[in-house]
């Protein structure tokens, strides 16, 4: 048998009274017996073995299936192109709000100075009429001239790095050229035979 305590409020006349209700249940009530789930008819077991039978494809799961297999190939090297890209791509875009906050507080007389490298360049500009490779080379010519004399320190730097690159690429280019001309250019003659005469 169970008790059941509960506390009641009474109307707002009998708001600070608190009292006890004592419940129990029927003594003349049969005992209920449980119901286990399984016995409930929401939660019946079908009886037998099922089994997992795949549906047959469509026509149109076929066609995006190969469709699928046939673009992976190009899927995999666009992102692979996009990781490699996106790395580069951050580092311009951080290079260009760099130059963009650079501007924005230049150094005093860095305007004028930057015009005159420019009128430089367009002064090598008019003075290349008539020639591609002048063209080529006497604008960046006369701006790197320009700005070497406003920024000395630095054009020294840019001409020891270009110089070490320049001549790095030029014994390059002599290596190549010197083992294209061994392999193409030489005289039958003077190659040894197996047998070691001439």
């Amino acid at each position: 048998m169970f008790k059941v305590i509960q506390r009641s409020v009474g109307p707002a006349s009998l708001s600070l009274l608190t009292f006890k209700v004592y419940a129990a249940p029927k003594k003349d009530s049969p005992p209920k017996n449980s119901v286990k789930v399984d016995e409930l008819s929401l939660y019946s077991v079908p009886e037998g073995q099922s089994k997992y039978v795949e549906e047959a494809r469509s026509q149109l799961e076929e066609s995006i299936s190969q469709l699928r297999h046939y673009c992976e190939p190009y899927t995999t090297w666009c992102q692979e192109t996009y990781s490699q890209t996106k790395p580069k791509m951050q580092n311009l875009v951080q290079w260009g709000l760099d130059s963009y906050d650079y501007l924005q507080n230049a150094p005093p007389g860095f305007f004028p100075r930057l015009g005159v490298i420019g009128f430089a360049g367009l002064i090598g500009l008019l003075l290349a009429r008539g020639s591609k490779i002048k063209k080529l080379v006497y604008p960046p010519g006369f701006m790197g001239l320009a700005a070497s004399l406003y920024y000395p320190q630095q054009a020294i730097v840019f001409a020891q790095v270009s110089g070490e690159r320049l001549y790095d690429w030029g014994l390059r280019g002599y290596i190549v050229i010197e083992d294209l001309w061994k392999e193409n250019f030489q005289k039958p003659g003077n190659v040894k035979n197996s047998s070691g005469t001439k």
